[in-house]
């Protein structure tokens, strides 16, 4: 891969999810079938963390069942003991703890005893990270952000706070005052493919017509070698011939944004003017209208 930093590799949980009705789960596992050709497949928490010590990444997620909202609380409940039965199993299994470390991942929906529980346990079975999962899974931003305030304290202080799947502006400085370490999420790259950037300035939808003549660089408040280079009206034609280039000099510009987003969330923790720059993010972004 030609990369000389650390490597993260998820378990397989949350894409098994988004299968739907194309898999089973079953206390041993998933069974699932391929989306392309309908070949079936199973994983359980033993093969996951086989594959992922042959993978060698620097950090490895328990294989987990991420729940649909909205669950009921005897599904959730049923799931969430899973996933900790399921955590026991992959720290068995783990076969690399001095070269790769294995985080459990904190499930329980949206439900605040279950959450506690399900932190009370893997925290019992001392992993060197933690993580929270199934949230950002198309509930309310209220629920969410109730959820990941109530659950983040939970977590060691001590030990990184990985929080899943998320990747929007909003989501990752309302992380950060939430006390979380670290996120992930597909979604600069994915919106990239559909012709979106974050800038500065709120969202910009290059094909949009109105940048059709628009010889202004993508942010001007960007540095990034796609701003350095390009004119919004090269980047809309690329995107409109469906040149991949077009694909990615923005998922570059994405990437570098949310890169100096963070920046600046560290520095602001800093200086403890983190709420401060949230309102004017905000607001500057569109989030906000006053």
């Amino acid at each position: 891969m030609n990369w000389d930093r650390a490597i993260l590799t998820d378990s397989g949980g949350f894409q098994v999810f988004s299968l739907g009705p194309l898999r089973k789960i079953s206390e041993e596992g998933v069974e699932f079938k391929s989306h392309l050709d309908g070949s079936r497949h199973f994983l359980s928490p033993e093969k996951v963390m086989e594959i992922e010590n042959d993978l060698g990444s620097d950090i490895m997620m328990a294989f987990d069942e991420c729940c649909p909202y909205p669950s009921t609380y005897d599904y959730t409940k049923r799931s969430m003991e899973r996933t900790t039965r399921w955590a026991e199993r992959c720290k068995k299994a783990h076969k690399r703890e001095e070269d790769q470390g294995l985080f459990g991942i904190i499930q329980g929906g949206f439900y605040k005893d279950l959450r506690k529980q399900s932190a009370e346990e893997l925290i019992q079975m001392d992993f060197p990270g933690y993580a929270i999962g199934g949230i950002s899974v198309g509930e309310p931003k209220e629920e969410f952000i109730d959820i990941l305030q109530y659950t983040a304290p939970l977590m060691p202080k001590e030990k990184p706070r990985y929080l899943m799947g998320v990747g929007t502006p909003d989501y990752l400085i309302e992380a950060a005052i939430a006390g979380i370490d670290m996120c992930d999420c597909v979604l600069p790259t994915r919106i990239a493919r559909n012709g979106t950037a974050m800038t500065w300035n709120g969202k910009v939808v290059i094909r949009n017509q109105t940048y059709e003549k628009d010889w202004n660089p993508l942010d001007s408040e960007c540095d990034c070698y796609t701003c350095r280079n390009y004119t919004r009206a090269y980047l809309r034609h690329l995107v409109k011939t469906k040149e991949i280039l077009g694909v990615r000099l923005l998922s570059l510009h994405n990437l570098y944004f949310l890169t100096k987003l963070m920046e600046k969330v560290r520095m602001e923790i800093e200086q403890d003017h983190l709420l401060d720059f949230k309102k004017e993010f905000y607001k500057k972004y569109g989030y906000t209208k006053e």
